[in-house]
């Protein structure tokens, strides 16, 4: 099983809605909470190659990007090979 990440903030309709899909999936993820001016944030910026928006979501290591690319990815069929799902 792939390891999954991502990085929210606290009210981020985004976040949650990023959550929910992985939570649709039901694959084990951890989310990181990281709002603007923390370690995290710049953990998750640094990581992503400088993109500065949450969520970033992670899987082994790389970056999907955030939001708008998981759901993407999931409607062409891309996320599920990606998140260990067959």
């Amino acid at each position: 099983m792939p390891k999954i990440e991502i990085f929210t903030q606290p009210g981020c309709p985004y976040c949650h809605r990023a959550v929910a899909l992985l939570q649709a999936k039901g694959v084990p993820f951890t989310e990181i909470n990281a709002p603007h001016g923390t370690a995290e944030r710049e953990e998750a910026i640094k990581r992503s190659g400088g993109q500065r928006t949450v969520p970033q979501i992670f899987v082994d290591g790389v970056s999907l990007g955030g939001c708008d690319d998981l759901m993407k990815l999931d409607q062409t069929g891309k996320l599920d090979p990606l998140l260990g799902k067959k």
